[in-house]
């Protein structure tokens, strides 16, 4: 068993650290103390994606993308997971479901959204639907040859930065007939409610929308009726998979950091991690980064090789329960390591530990990732996750 990275992946991750530290660690305290960028330096990063080759990693070079395999991927994205502010963000990912549109939605939205000229945001959540997306009350009627799109979506993250939502919604409300639609912001009836603030800092903001008898044809349609939440569940093992990598690099950074800090820091005549308080806990926090990379290495690997669909989807609940639970402890020992000093905003271990807390959230929950293994491991036993397969 050869588990070497080919010395071209080490390249590219590298190219990505050096992305990372020269484009997006300098626009962190920005962001951080005004609460957001101006537009003429969001436009400056989109350019720098561009220049930098990290536009649209997960889709082919036909469709304008970088044609990355996701192993190649998560090393990517791993190491843009450090930057905080969510400002890995600026890294545009088009939804997977796009790559199964018709060649006139491929045309008229992925390949636009790969190059960077157009960009959507995923709209499924609602008040009333969360976990559960067969409360989903938006709907989308059909009447006379058309479809009549009516609803609230909550937490569309980037909806302001995009042109055009994936709205999951149910036609005639009727919730087996889950289906996506494609909605350009402009169309009349598409409106935004308000837009919240939250925990964290981020580039772009998650608003509320609201649907009033949105007029769409059948080219409005992604996939086929009723397929939804089918492309909605790739969509979400795609999401998963970036949460995975981006907690995995944001507590490598707490780590490094922490680790620095203890070296340097001087107290009773030596450093402090001269204490084995301190000591146990920069060991704990290795131990925990060494147990999550090699977990989401394995599965993203593992992917590339063609694994089933059905375990993609078990073992990538796994990866994204745990990358998000351990960057939550890792970057929690962190802070406690800084003491005052790591309560301070201008600290990136701060930034850091509010990011993330909505990795336990987002993309299904904790206990969502729970309910799953918990299911697979009734229908297929433990296999799944105590097995090398």
């Amino acid at each position: 068993m050869d588990l070497t990275i080919p010395k071209a992946d080490l390249a590219l991750k590298a190219r990505a650290r050096s992305f990372a530290e020269t484009v997006l660690f300098p626009r962190e305290l920005e962001l951080e103390l005004n609460g957001y960028l101006p537009e003429a330096a969001k436009a400056g990063l989109k350019q720098a994606v561009i220049d930098h080759g990290f536009n649209a990693i997960n889709h082919a070079k036909e469709h304008g993308g970088q044609g990355l395999s996701i192993f190649q991927q998560t090393l990517v994205n791993e190491e843009l997971g450090k930057a905080t502010g969510a400002l890995w963000a600026a890294v545009w990912h088009p939804a997977i479901p796009l790559r199964l549109g018709t060649k006139e939605q491929i045309r008229g939205y992925l390949v636009p959204s790969c190059n960077g000229q157009r960009r959507g945001a995923y709209a499924i959540t609602e008040s009333g639907a969360g976990s559960d997306p067969r409360l989903v009350k938006t709907r989308a009627d059909r009447r006379n040859g058309r479809y009549y799109l009516s609803g609230e979506k909550w937490f569309v993250t980037s909806g302001d930065a995009a042109d055009y939502l994936i709205v999951h919604a149910h036609v005639d409300g009727d919730p087996d007939k889950p289906t996506l639609f494609l909605v350009d912001k402009a169309l009349p009836g598409v409106g935004v409610k308000r837009v919240p603030k939250f925990m964290h800092t981020y580039l772009f903001e998650h608003p509320e929308f609201t649907f009033d008898n949105v007029e769409l044809d059948d080219s409005k349609l992604l996939g086929k009726t009723g397929q939804g939440f089918e492309l909605t569940k790739d969509w979400f093992v795609e999401a998963r998979l970036q949460i995975a990598a981006n907690c995995l690099g944001a507590s490598i950074r707490a780590a490094e950091i922490a680790n620095a800090h203890a070296a340097q820091r001087v107290q009773f005549g030596r450093p402090i991690r001269d204490f084995q308080a301190i000591e146990f806990m920069l060991a704990d926090m290795a131990v925990e980064i060494m147990a999550t990379k090699s977990m989401v290495y394995r599965v993203a690997w593992e992917i590339d090789r063609g694994m089933d669909r059905k375990l993609v989807h078990a073992r990538a609940s796994a990866v994204k329960l745990y990358a998000s639970e351990m960057a939550g402890r890792v970057i929690d020992k962190a802070l406690q390591i800084f003491g005052g000093r790591g309560y301070m905003r201008e600290n990136p271990v701060e930034r850091l530990y509010r990011d993330i807390r909505v990795d336990r959230i987002w993309e299904g929950t904790s206990e969502i990732q729970r309910a799953i293994i918990g299911g697979q491991i009734k229908k297929r036993g433990l296999g799944p996750y105590v097995d090398w397969s």
